[in-house]
């Protein structure tokens, strides 16, 4: 009896590793993660860009979209129960927010290098993955070269009075304007909001609808992004660009979009590999003639219709700077412009 006990132990035992050698094989499998990416770039700008990556099966992801503030809230709200991988901004200074918070994961110099180094965070924590450029938006029929103003100054001029537009509230302004006090210093970016806003600019929650003003007559000058412009069907358009001719003028600012991977991210390779496709010269293609946006990897063409940088006098702009978001914030409050 006892013998015959043993040899069916024996031979359970045995079953049991049999299906263990059959199952871990299986069990090794890693399948492929979904990466989630917490996206202040709005859907109009990047969604056919991740449909796209969704498609080629070399990544999964899942996209939240938002403002950039709102995500870059969320995400501090969450600590560490966020579910991001990745946070897609809008502009560097809420990239910067995070760095300084300790909530991105540095960056392997593999990925930084294939960008410009003006255009990447310098403790190397994200990267730029495209710039735009922060210039005035004209009405053809009302303005030309010889009646725009020739500096950022000027728009504290009284003559323009009832013709300017802004928005506010929009990120890539708050950034400019953090430029702004870094060179300017706070009491002259103070005085010249305030002479900015004794101007009484009609106030647009964003852009692209100063672009729109500017070609219908509503305004004759709007402050914005560049490729705006370039989205307004060119057929009739009466709307054009305008870059301060001042030498470094400080209007003259390429502002870029950037991508950061969160600090305990459980995807962090999989997240570096999908920022190496977003600067691979493909992406960074799309970027140029889909967007009509400026590449930040050295050696891609921009849009046929978009003027080349090496024409206009780029302000030297520190990110840091671009990143000191908190005192422009209170300022513009203090100003009654929030």
């Amino acid at each position: 009896m006892h013998t015959l006990i043993a040899l069916l132990g024996s031979l359970f035992f045995a079953g049991c590793r049999g299906g263990e050698a059959v199952s871990t094989p299986q069990a090794q499998v890693k399948t492929q993660p979904t990466l989630i990416i917490y996206s202040g770039r709005g859907e109009s700008l990047v969604g056919n860009l991740f449909e796209r990556l969704n498609a080629s099966g070399k990544f999964k992801v899942e996209v939240q979209y938002g403002k950039t503030g709102e995500m870059v809230t969320r995400m501090m709200a969450e600590g560490e129960a966020c579910p991001a991988d990745l946070i897609f901004a809008q502009d560097s200074g809420h990239l910067g927010v995070l760095a300084a918070r300790g909530m991105l994961n540095p960056l392997p110099a593999s990925l930084l290098d294939q960008v410009d180094p003006d255009f990447r965070d310098p403790g190397g924590t994200w990267v730029g993955t495209s710039g735009r450029l922060r210039t005035l938006v004209y009405n053809t029929d009302a303005l030309g070269p010889e009646t725009l103003p020739q500096s950022l100054s000027e728009l504290a001029d009284p003559k323009w009075k009832g013709k300017l537009g802004w928005a506010p509230s929009n990120g890539s302004l708050h950034a400019h304007i953090s430029a702004l006090r870094h060179s300017w210093g706070e009491d002259e970016t103070e005085a010249w909001l305030l002479g900015v806003k004794a101007n009484k600019p009609t106030r647009y929650p964003k852009n692209s609808p100063q672009v729109e003003a500017a070609h219908n007559g509503a305004i004759e000058l709007g402050w914005v992004n560049h490729y705006y412009l370039h989205r307004l069907n060119p057929e009739g358009r009466k709307a054009a660009n305008w870059s301060f001719t001042a030498d470094g003028d400080m209007g003259n600012i390429l502002m870029v979009s950037g991508v950061g991977i969160r600090r305990g991210s459980p995807n962090a390779a999989e997240a570096e590999a999908l920022i190496g496709w977003l600067l691979s010269a493909e992406t960074q293609s799309f970027f140029a003639e889909e967007g009509f946006e400026y590449p930040t990897r050295p050696g891609i063409q921009t849009h046929d219709q978009v003027p080349p940088l090496e024409g206009i006098s780029l302000a030297t702009v520190s990110q840091e700077h671009l990143a000191d978001l908190g005192p422009t914030r209170e300022l513009l409050r203090e100003l009654g412009l929030l």
